[in-house]
């Protein structure tokens, strides 16, 4: 019995092998900048599927996603009473991607199995966690699928089955459109690689979003002080209204 054990640990201690098909990959940029005129950028992911034998039997996909920071976020339903819309009942999401997208090299209900999407919390409904509503919310599913609805509309998720090219079972590459309104913070991309819809090797690298310039000096004065942001701000309107004011009435001689 005590050699049973001692073979076991020894088993366990061994070092695993080495995936035989390993993904090498590369982003066209690890951080982006938000200035006071950004409009958006674009990252370009690409990479190759490194082998130490031959290619195996089965269909090769790649699923690449990237996921910005979580935050809370309250999802509210609007009803008609009384001929005015008010809201009439509301969900807590616990956390949802303030960014989310996600390229296929095909239809992703067929390049990844329902398993491994539930193990790695790939598809848009499952990146976000919803763990409970109230007693009154029968429905609460439908909340999340309102929040999933209005942010693809906004371009903040997005699902582009079949944007990841895949060349000769080895190479692959796919560009990601970043909103303007991007959230500051790390953004998780991941590339998953699987074959008849088992992930064989995952990597995993961040982007870094961040403001810059005047954008963050605002930002880091509305959030450290308030009342002086405001200040300014009022300053800056009276200024801007006398400005307007002794223009007009300079063109008007």
């Amino acid at each position: 019995m005590r050699l049973g054990a001692l073979l076991l640990a020894a088993a366990t201690a061994l070092p695993l092998p080495a995936a035989a098909e390993a993904i090498v990959a590369e982003l066209s940029q690890t951080r982006v900048s938000i200035t006071a005129n950004f409009d958006g950028s674009e990252i370009l992911v690409f990479g190759a599927v490194k082998r130490e034998a031959p290619l195996p039997e089965g269909e090769l996909d790649v699923v690449i996603t990237v996921l910005g920071p979580l935050e809370p976020i309250v999802v509210r339903r609007k009803s008609r009473v009384a001929g005015i819309w008010v809201n009439t009942a509301s969900v807590e999401v616990d956390a949802a991607p303030t960014f989310y997208a996600i390229a296929t090299t095909g239809p992703l209900a067929a390049v990844m199995s329902d398993t491994e999407d539930l193990r790695h919390k790939v598809s848009i409904a499952r990146a976000i966690r919803s763990v409970g509503a109230p007693q009154d919310v029968t429905d609460s599913e439908s909340f999340t699928e309102a929040l999933i609805r209005i942010r693809q509309d906004t371009g903040l998720y997005q699902l582009e089955e079949g944007g990841v090219r895949l060349k000769d079972a080895t190479l692959f590459d796919t560009a990601f459109a970043l909103p303007a309104n991007l959230t500051e913070g790390e953004y998780r991309t991941r590339i998953f690689l699987t074959r008849d819809g088992t992930v064989i090797d995952r990597y995993e690298t961040t982007i870094s979003v961040s403001k810059v310039g005047l954008e963050r000096y605002l930002f880091a004065l509305a959030h450290d002080s308030p009342a002086l942001y405001g200040l300014l701000s009022l300053l800056i309107a009276i200024a801007a209204g006398w400005g307007a004011s002794s223009a007009f009435r300079y063109l008007r001689r």
